[in-house]
């Protein structure tokens, strides 16, 4: 037993506490029901950890004396580790490092020849190929990820599994690789778009426009926009529908929707307003130029109609049969939209860095029915921003997939909602409303919109009203604890526009404390319209949670799972098998390999994307070291809130991945992704009041 297992033990309430049982203390036996009142997991006795030997009196002096010692030393060492690094150190590293021989040309590592980059000399990267076969780091064992019969690796001298490839190196593509099997990528003409502000999104505007919604809410854009809108009126620019011409400005009027969205935002909040909001409107622009000649040469980058931008044929067809003036016109019954039925779906819920694209596929592999995408911020989505987007990504297997957006002000969820619905093939969209971290929250987003019910109207009828996909929304009991409202709201949200809503049944200010209140969720799920479908979220982590909710409340449609599937992703087999699994340390380990080759498929089979496979695993390790097999409890099923306690497993990976220690988790990533790079140090980003030790040993 190592020094940090040892603390562990002596710390845990049941080593510590006066009626646990050892040779040394005679103390009496906790049955298991005293354990579970006191949210311990009641572990059989003969796995659990002997208790450490304490120190005798004659030596506690002494051990006093070296933790002061001690404490003197960790807050210099932690205040340099801890150091933050400005912008230009860090831009200066990221060029020394570029210089490096290890950040070789792609397109030189593709081809092995220096003659195929098309910036010779010119070229940020390293063209040195011997220095770089020199500093590279030693291959992995097993197959390269990309090999295959038709295509090479795309990654080809860069791949950790070069080794393996078959006849030299060829050229490939890791993105023409990819886009068989993943879409929603983002493409750049789209992405300059975004950048310089000319995108332009004509059924959000007109559909705000419609509820009086559209605009910029400061004296200051909206003279720009009153600039703008005098200089259009001296343009020779009129509607001829013959040549393909509108007119937007009479389909708009701007400065209207402006001084109502400033009376509005003004009495909501004015500062934050600043923040969300996007800069102001652009000039319209002529479908046609020769209308108005003269005027394109003006634009170094031309302005584009997101309904033109679409990557599917079949929306792209739908989007040049529909003018923007007509939309509101045209917008979709309820009754005509495609309706998916979420009952007995066993639905993973969006999970914040975890729940990326290599997990969801896992979950699929384990029975997973419904999937969803991680929270992508429409600022960040309407900004362009490559690192958002690809939250948004998806894979052939997720048949039915979903993207989760979150935003706090209708103008921006609402054109973040058109541009997802033409630029990414996806089955609904969800609007989060219940989350609970401070930095969306302080901007008015997420569960603080459950304060303001007028603008939670806004954004789902104007979201509702723009797209034709299935709009969802996830919200939590209150945002206060003990001043629930969404019963007060349920009726509404079906009403503005949303398809199904999903209710985790904690408020934002309880977080993750105490257990989920699902009689509040079966009080509102019966109080929701038959049109809105209802789901309920917190704390499934069996197959009996998941019978009893949806027995005790029939109008329920189904419950989405979130942390239980972090803990154990085989809860959707269990499920739909009806049983506890009691999966083995082997059985649980290829569930890791799984993970581990989706990420290398996902991510690049070169060294910048073992890496970061390596990170998410071990985000992911994090969360199943809480699981506890169940062939050790002495009653089953585990709950979420349960602690374990230090117990050796049934076998020797059994027992290291029962480990809280971070050190452990890099040790069953080396496992699976080989060694760790020199220095490499990790701590999960998600940390829990009951599970804090995250320590490299």
């Amino acid at each position: 037993m190592d020094e940090s297992q040892a603390e562990l033990v002596q710390d845990h309430p049941i080593v510590s506490s006066g009626s646990t049982p050892s040779a040394s203390n005679g103390g009496t036996q906790q049955t298991p029901e005293e354990l579970v009142a006191r949210a311990i997991a009641p572990v059989k006795r003969e796995f659990l950890r002997p208790p450490p030997v304490r120190p005798s009196s004659s030596s506690s002096t002494t051990n006093k004396d070296d933790a002061v010692t001690d404490a003197k030393d960790k807050p210099a060492q932690s205040a340099l580790d801890k150091e933050k690094k400005s912008k230009r150190q860090l831009k200066r590293e990221r060029r020394q490092q570029q210089k490096s021989a290890l950040s070789i040309c792609p397109e030189v590592a593709r081809t092995g020849d220096v003659s195929t980059c098309p910036y010779n000399d010119k070229c940020r990267f390293s063209h040195d190929v011997e220095a770089f076969m020199a500093l590279k780091a030693d291959d992995l064992e097993g197959k390269c990820p990309f090999i295959s019969d038709d295509e090479p690796c795309p990654y080809g001298l860069a791949c950790r599994f070069s080794k393996t490839h078959r006849s030299g190196v060829s050229v490939g593509n890791a993105n023409t690789r990819r886009k068989g099997s993943e879409v929603n990528g983002l493409s750049k003409d789209v992405q300059k778009l975004l950048w310089k502000n000319k995108m332009k999104f004509p059924k959000a505007d007109a559909k705000l426009k419609a509820l009086g919604l559209l605009g910029p809410a400061n004296s200051k854009s909206k003279n720009l926009v009153d600039k703008e809108v005098d200089q259009l009126d001296s343009n020779d620019c009129h509607v001829n529908n013959e040549n393909g011409c509108v007119d937007l400005t009479n389909d708009i009027d701007v400065k209207g929707d402006i001084s109502a969205k400033i009376e509005e935002e003004d009495a909501v909040n004015e500062t934050s307003a600043n923040d969300e909001h996007p800069p102001p409107l652009k000039k319209p622009k002529c479908a046609t130029e020769k209308c108005c000649p003269g005027r394109a040469e003006d634009e170094s980058v031309g302005e584009k109609v997101v309904s033109d931008s679409s990557i599917e044929p079949e929306i792209q067809v739908a989007a040049d049969t529909i003018h923007p003036e007509t939309e509101r016109s045209l917008k979709l019954h309820p009754r005509e939209r495609k309706i998916i039925d979420f009952r007995e779906k066993l639905y993973l819920a969006p999970l914040t860095t975890v729940g990326n694209l290599p997990f969801r596929r896992v979950c699929k592999f384990l029975g997973a029915d419904v999937t969803c995408g991680e929270m992508a911020m429409c600022t960040n989505l309407l900004q362009g921003q490559a690192s958002e987007w690809a939250l948004l990504r998806r894979h052939s297997s997720e048949d039915l997939f979903g993207v989760q957006i979150c935003g706090a002000y209708a103008d921006t969820v609402t054109r973040a909602v058109e541009l997802v619905d033409q630029e990414c093939v996806v089955d609904f969209i969800d609007i989060n409303m219940g989350c609970p971290i401070d930095i969306v929250v302080n901007k008015g987003a997420g569960s603080a919109l459950l304060t303001k019910p007028m603008r939670m109207k806004g954004i789902i009828e104007a979201a509702s009203g723009t797209t034709d996909k299935h709009l969802t929304v996830k919200v939590r009991t209150a945002y206060f604890e003990g001043k629930n409202r969404v019963h007060s709201l349920i009726a509404d949200i079906g009403g503005w526009g949303a398809s199904a809503v999903t209710i985790h049944g904690r408020s934002r200010q309880q977080r993750y404390s105490k257990l989920a209140d699902w009689e509040y969720i079966y009080e509102c799920a019966r109080k929701a319209p038959d049109a809105l479908q209802v789901l309920g979220n917190g704390d499934i982590f069996s197959y009996l949670d998941w019978n009893k909710h949806k027995a005790d409340c029939p109008e329920l449609s189904s419950c989405m799972i979130a942390r239980g599937a972090l803990v154990k992703p085989w809860i959707f087999t269990e499920i739909k098998e009806q049983r506890h699994w009691d999966i083995s340390s082997g059985e649980r380990l290829n569930i890791l390999m799984d993970f581990a080759r989706f990420g290398l498929e996902h991510w690049g089979s070169d060294t910048k994307g073992v890496e970061t496979t390596r990170r998410f695993l071990l985000e992911w390790l994090s969360y199943t070291c809480r699981y506890i097999p169940v062939g050790l409890l002495d009653v089953i099923p585990q709950r979420l809130n349960w602690r374990p306690p230090s117990y050796f497993g049934r076998d020797d990976l059994e027992t290291l991945m029962a480990s809280d220690s971070a050190a452990d988790w890099i040790r069953i990533s080396e496992m699976l992704l080989g060694k760790v790079p020199d220095g490499f140090t990790f701590a999960p980003k998600h940390k829990s009041n009951a599970y804090d030790r995250a320590e490299n040993g």
